[in-house]
Order: structure tokens, then C-alpha cells, then sequence
């Protein structure tokens, strides 16, 4: 009795930290600063979506590999269950929307599809995958505060610090990873994509696309980078649970830079 569900289990929930963190970040932001029926319901489909992930991977790499298991009919069954939430609550946030909030999903599409052609190949582990699918779910945020009635270029600010985030924290967790495994980095490089990432977004603060409390975060990321550098080395779940509070931090910064207007 406990076989299958063990199974569905290890079909229908994802276990990496750093997928929660990418998906639930932007919806938490966007949820913060502009919060609207359309806004929650982008966001189930959002949920929907990331949840879906795995199972599709799992049923994409079978069908490329010429096999039906067990876990094939699981996991096509859990898709279609996860993907129906996400049509779901696009369906409802059409009808509720204040603005076109499917443009920035469109925008996102080539990295989504990037993501997804890595996992039925099962190369999702590459660094190209991984910063593809990441800064892909973050077009959440455009699309809820687009959703709400923003303007394309705040919205798309927000957009951009998740972005900038997502590149810093996937480069500085995979080094760290690499360290555990006495496995030798680049801290020049990592140090470098920490201080692009904030190059990036205090420009997009210069010119008023997004609150500098935003680029604040992401210099944060920078402090937090050298800090875990130069500790001992720490496990993946250690990595993985601690980029997810950073991941928290930047979002809960940023919302507070759209209150307070900076």
C-alpha cells in the first residue's frame, strides 16, 4: 500500500529548494505590490505550471527514449492535473485582468522552452538550463502587476531585480556546491556576475524602472557571496535552504522600496 504512493510522490513533488525559491518569489513580490483577483490567479497558474515541471520532464524523457514505465502513466496523469490549475487561472485572469498580462509570458517563452528541451534531454543541471528556466518564472511579477494595471516598465523592473537575483544566486550556489564537493571555482568569476547583477540593477534604479531598495537587495547578494566564500564549505540542502531566505529578502526589500518609493 505504501509503494504507490511513494511513487506519486517522487512523481508530483519537485524537491530542489531553488525551484520553490524562483517560483515563489515573484508571485510573493508581485502578490506584495500589487495585489489583484488577477494577480492571485496568475499566480495558482504559476504554481500550476512549476508543479508541473517535473512530471512533464519525467514523461518527456521516457517518450525520447523510446520506453512507457510505470511512472509514465503517473506522471502524464499528474501533468494533466497540474497543468488544468495552471489553464485554469490564466483562464480566470483573463477575465479579471486590468492590462495584458500575457506579454511578459510571452517575453519569457524561448526561456521556458530553452528550460524544458534541457529537462526531456535530462541536461536541466547545466548552468544555460538552470538561469533560462529561472529568470522564465520570474516573468510572474511583470504579469501580475501588469495584471493590477501597471505600466510595462515598472512592471518589467521588477522583472529585472528577480532576474539579476536569480543569475547572482545560481552561479554563487553552484560554486558553493562545487566547494563542498572539494571540487576547485572561479571566485573571480562569481565575484564578477555578483557585481554585474548589481551594475545591472542600480542602473535600471538610475533611470527609475524599479525602487533602489531593489539594487540594495541585490548588493546585499554581492556581501552574502564574499561571506560563504570564505566559510567552510556547506552541504547542497544548506546552500539550497539559504539562497531561498536571500531569494525572500530581495523580494520583501524590494516590495518595501515600491511602498516607500525608493
Amino acid at each position: 500500500m505504501t509503494t504507490p504512493s511513494v511513487r506519486l510522490r517522487s512523481v508530483a513533488m519537485p524537491t530542489e529548494h531553488g525551484g520553490w525559491g524562483f517560483t515563489l518569489e515573484p508571485i510573493i513580490l508581485g502578490l506584495l505590490v500589487a495585489p489583484s483577483p488577477a494577480g492571485w490567479e496568475i499566480a495558482a497558474a504559476a504554481l500550476g505550471v512549476f508543479l508541473a515541471r517535473r512530471p512533464v520532464k519525467l514523461f518527456s524523457t521516457d517518450v525520447i527514449r523510446g520506453r512507457w514505465l510505470p511512472r509514465s502513466t503517473t506522471a502524464l496523469a499528474v501533468a494533466a492535473v497540474y497543468l488544468a490549475v495552471a489553464i485554469a487561472g490564466a483562464a480566470g485572469a483573463i477575465v479579471t485582468t486590468l492590462g495584458p498580462f500575457w506579454w511578459p509570458l510571452v517575453v519569457a517563452l524561448p526561456f521556458a522552452a530553452f528550460s524544458l528541451r534541457a529537462d526531456a534531454h535530462s541536461r536541466n543541471r547545466a548552468l544555460a538550463p538552470q538561469l533560462a528556466g529561472s529568470i522564465a518564472m520570474g516573468s510572474t511579477v511583470a504579469a501580475i502587476a501588469i495584471g493590477a494595471g501597471w505600466e510595462w516598465i515598472p512592471a518589467f523592473g521588477l522583472w529585472l531585480v528577480l532576474a539579476a537575483r536569480d543569475v547572482a544566486a545560481i552561479v554563487l550556489a553552484r560554486g558553493m556546491v562545487r566547494r563542498f564537493k572539494d571540487k576547485s571555482i572561479d571566485r573571480a568569476r562569481i565575484y564578477l556576475v555578483q557585481l554585474a547583477a548589481f551594475g545591472v540593477v542600480a542602473a535600471g534604479a538610475a533611470v527609475g524602472m524599479l525602487p533602489w531598495l531593489g539594487a540594495v537587495a541585490i548588493g546585499l547578494l554581492g556581501i552574502v557571496a564574499i561571506v560563504s566564500l570564505t566559510r567552510p564549505p556547506v552541504p547542497a540542502k544548506v546552500v539550497g535552504w539559504t539562497q531561498m531566505g536571500v531569494g525572500l529578502m530581495v523580494a520583501l526589500l524590494t516590495a518595501l522600496g515600491v511602498w516607500v518609493g525608493w
